[in-house]
């Protein structure tokens, strides 16, 4: 299967590199065709423009400032979605990846005014993350990046297809034999996809 894995973490040396690097291992050893998107190292900027924006239902012309991460999104058959959870929210460069690359035509389409899903290529969705605090104080801000994960983009890849939401909470609290044990179920579920 080729999966796109989206890894969004400035820093190198941190536990969700370690994860990223976990997931990358062993997605390959399961013999899937790895393509490994480091927003960060690869310098994606996340602004949209005022171009882009002006163009954006232009189905002729949206994507011409993010064609290869169009590309990219729409030759994989799984998304593995990799990041940590700052201030309930994803990192920005993440989230100006949804803004600039899930386009209409892209990840939907617009049939009598209605938008209808289009990545339906997609048969598999894992996000991989990790919250500084608890899954308490995420439930009562409403945990916006699992809805985020668990409907938005849920409801625009394939039907019935498996959505796996992997999260260590607590981050900041985490002793040693919790970052491994979570580290093993997301070699785990690599081995699921």
């Amino acid at each position: 299967m080729r999966v796109l894995v989206l890894f969004a973490h400035p820093v190198e040396t941190s536990f969700h590199a370690a994860l990223h690097l976990a997931m990358v291992g062993a997605l390959r050893r399961a013999g899937h065709e790895v393509d490994d998107c480091d927003l960060y190292a690869e310098g994606f900027d996340p602004v949209l423009s005022r171009e882009e924006r002006l163009r954006y239902h232009d189905l002729a012309t949206n994507r011409q400032a993010v064609e290869a991460d169009v590309d990219r999104l729409l030759r994989a058959e799984a998304l593995v979605i990799m990041a940590p959870v700052w201030n309930f929210g994803f990192p920005a460069i993440l989230k100006g990846f949804f803004d600039r690359v899930m386009l209409p035509g892209v990840s939907f389409r617009m049939v009598d005014g209605r938008a209808r899903p289009n990545l339906q290529h997609i048969r598999s969705l894992t996000a991989v993350v990790s919250y500084g605090g608890t899954r308490w104080a995420s439930a009562l801000m409403g945990d916006p990046p699992r809805k985020l994960v668990r409907r938005w983009l849920r409801g625009m890849i394939r039907p019935w297809s498996p959505v796996r939401y992997l999260a260590l909470y607590g981050m900041n609290r985490a002793t040693e034999a919790d970052r491994d044990a979570f580290l093993a179920k997301v070699v785990q579920a690599a081995d699921r996809l």
